[in-house]
């Protein structure tokens, strides 16, 4: 039990050693631990308030980004519709133009056709004449074979020329 109560000498010179510790720490340490932790004190607050400042700017920047988003979205879909506009557009004239080329091409066709039906009929015209020319030729000259035969053919177109 002598291990648990202290004597009262020992006690003395442990309280003596103490403050003098202790004054001497309040003398010379205590200021510069008391100055460092508000140092820190103070730096961890900035850093905080640093913090919710950067915490309000990406707010802010999250913000701007969503807008600058919904902007290039909406951008995008006009701009997808003004393409596909312009697409359809583009498409419908060039089939109007096709169309328009192709009338053209079967207008001339047909003119074409027409022409070379035209100068067809006149050649099958003038063949016919001259065929026939050759046949009532041939003919005349097998049926008037005498100089009678000729004058009377002869008096008979004179008197159909009167006639006419």
């Amino acid at each position: 039990m002598d291990l648990l109560t202290p004597e009262l000498g020992l006690f003395v010179w442990t309280l003596i050693a103490f403050l003098a510790v202790f004054f001497i720490l309040r003398k010379f340490a205590w200021k510069p631990i008391l100055n460092s932790l508000s140092e820190r004190e103070t730096g961890i607050a900035e850093s905080i308030a640093a913090a919710e400042r950067v915490k309000k700017e990406m707010g802010q920047m999250k913000a701007e980004n969503e807008a600058l988003m919904v902007t290039a979205r909406e951008e995008r879909t006009a701009m997808l519709k003004e393409a596909k506009e312009m697409k359809d557009r583009i498409v419908n004239e060039a089939k109007e133009q096709a169309k328009a080329d192709a009338n053209k091409i079967i207008a001339d066709a047909n003119q074409q056709i027409h022409q070379q039906k035209m100068a067809a009929l006149t050649d099958v015209k003038n063949e016919i004449g001259k065929l026939s020319v050759e046949v009532a030729e041939k003919i005349l000259r097998k049926n008037l074979s005498t100089t009678e035969d000729h004058g009377q053919y002869v008096n008979m177109l004179a008197e159909e020329i009167k006639l006419n």
